[in-house]
């Protein structure tokens, strides 16, 4: 879906954002990572979930970044359907792989604890360092 077909459904909204805002959204990411490192020698569901928060803030970033926010409701699931449409074919795996992650996210949360495996946790977590990297170059590049 192109960012103009998610605009059109409401899905997301063209807004001028402030770069203290794209800064702060980046911020709270570089800082999940940590608290998710240091999260993941102890509960894997709670590491899992906060490096899932990293992907979303810095998402959010750059959505902030282009001038858009997401629609309130949904707005985990709409963040990542802008990410696939404004990273492109280049990065859909990644941004696939993002949103199944959401969905185990959900069922870490309101589910049944203990569902996230060591292995799946640090993969998130590494998946989850390497996008952070990646959109402060674009938000850099864009700026």
């Amino acid at each position: 879906m192109a960012i103009d077909d998610l605009l059109r459904s409401g899905r997301i909204r063209r807004e001028a954002v402030s770069a203290a805002e794209v800064r702060q959204a980046l911020k709270l990411a570089e800082r999940d990572l940590r608290v998710a490192r240091k999260l993941m020698g102890e509960e894997f569901d709670w590491g899992f979930t906060v490096a899932y928060n990293a992907v979303l803030q810095a998402a959010r970033a750059l959505m902030f970044a282009q001038g858009y926010r997401p629609a309130s409701v949904e707005g985990h699931k709409n963040t990542f359907a802008f990410l696939a449409a404004a990273l492109g074919p280049q990065h859909a795996d990644l941004v696939s792989y993002f949103d199944r992650m959401r969905n185990k996210r959900n069922q870490a949360v309101y589910g049944m604890a203990g569902r996230i495996a060591e292995t799946e946790a640090r993969n998130l977590l590494a998946k989850a360092t390497e996008f952070v990297k990646l959109v402060r170059r674009l938000v850099k590049e864009a700026s």
